[in-house]
């Protein structure tokens, strides 16, 4: 007896999906309201002086109490507005090293350069900036030895310096929809880097050999970009758990692609792919793998009728209505939000699929059929 195929109706998983994007981002409001009623409000008070003593040349250390700026000072007028800066430290002795982390925080679109001022704050661990006009990242940033996480996403940045590859402690890297086009070999030297995001960047088409390098790498997202295959490196990233190369230009898969023995996570969806090779079935964690199923000719039936818990969701395509526009800049921030919206909607059903702890008992294996 052949295992049984439940297809669901889209309105009803969309629905779903929509739903759980707008908990989402309710619980994400509260959050921002719960910091706003937080001390960080008195931390950024402490930056703002710092800042406004530099600027009117007054010595800082006349401010300073215990080591921390006094904010019950009122020899300054009250600072303007300034680069967002949030230092989050504890006041007492005893306070664990993890919770002195130092962030750099910048956005909004009057920004085309980062401040002067980072330069002196060499002791920061986050830089996280988005959604502004800076096209560059200067190579100052191999002075900054403590950093471990350096978000940069939705800005347009157009190249990395290779300096970045000086950041040893470096963690998480996100370029994600920006306007890169190639990623710098010395990116391979961020020994302990864990999440790359490339995501979105609409023409980066190969990534170095040296970026095998990272083997302690356990997310990938290279999705939104102009990939023909996998890159060599990523199949040398022995520690890989999710690598998403979704929306590239895949025609096939490497037939070796079962040497990714602890990728947990694979999302192929809106690719060229016309076959799934066999050697999927030989990825003993893989439990999501995610395609388009209108070009796919062959599956093959080990891949539906798998033991190993292995979830197979194929989307259908649906054609996307040209838009004849003479703005090719425009075309491509159209696509780069649709993008946005799609991985989104996405991450809300990947989520939904981690709370199910199995599959449904009146059937083996749940074949979606979505019209996007």
């Amino acid at each position: 007896m052949g295992h049984q195929v439940v297809i669901f109706d889209f309105s009803v998983i969309r629905g779903l999906w929509e739903t759980r994007v707008k908990k989402s981002k309710e619980r994400q409001r509260k959050e921002k309201e719960r910091l706003e009623q937080s001390a960080l409000e008195k931390i950024k008070q402490e930056w703002n002086l710092i800042l406004e003593c530099r600027k009117k040349g007054i010595p800082q250390s006349k401010y300073l109490k215990n080591g921390f700026v006094d904010i019950n000072e009122k020899n300054l007028d009250t600072p303007g507005k300034t680069p967002q800066l949030k230092k989050s430290h504890g006041l007492s002795d005893g306070v664990n090293k993890e919770q002195n982390k130092f962030i750099f925080q910048l956005s909004g679109e009057q920004w085309m350069e980062l401040p002067d001022s980072l330069k002196e704050q060499l002791y920061l661990k986050e830089w996280h900036v988005y959604n502004t006009l800076i096209q560059t990242i200067p190579a100052y940033i191999a002075l900054f030895q403590d950093l471990r996480v350096l978000e940069l996403s939705k800005n347009q940045i157009n190249h990395l310096p290779a300096e970045i590859g000086c950041l040893k402690n470096l963690k998480v890297l996100n370029v994600s929809f920006n306007n890169l086009k190639s990623v710098p070999p010395e990116l391979g030297d961020c020994e302990n880097l864990e999440k790359l995001d490339l995501s979105g960047n609409m023409e980066i088409t190969e990534l170095p050999f040296e970026l095998s390098n990272l083997k302690q790498l356990t997310f990938v997202d290279v999705s939104a970009n102009k990939f023909h295959s996998i890159p060599i490196c990523v199949l040398r990233m022995s520690n890989l758990q999710w690598l998403d190369i979704s929306s590239n230009s895949l025609k096939d898969l490497p037939e070796d692609i079962d040497r990714l023995d602890e990728l947990q996570t694979l999302l192929l969806q809106k690719n060229k792919l016309t076959y799934l090779p066999r050697a999927l079935v030989n990825m003993p964690k893989l439990n999501l793998l995610v395609v388009s199923g209108d070009d796919l000719v062959e599956i093959p039936t080990a891949i539906c009728e798998s033991t190993t818990g292995l979830k197979f969701v194929s989307l259908k395509d649906s054609p996307v209505e040209t838009i004849v526009c003479e703005d090719t800049e425009e075309i491509i921030e159209n696509e780069r939000e649709r993008e946005q919206v799609e991985k989104e909607f996405m991450k809300a059903y990947i989520e939904d699929l981690r709370e199910r702890e199995s599959t449904p008992s009146y059937t083996t294996k749940v074949m979606l059929s979505l019209q996007l």
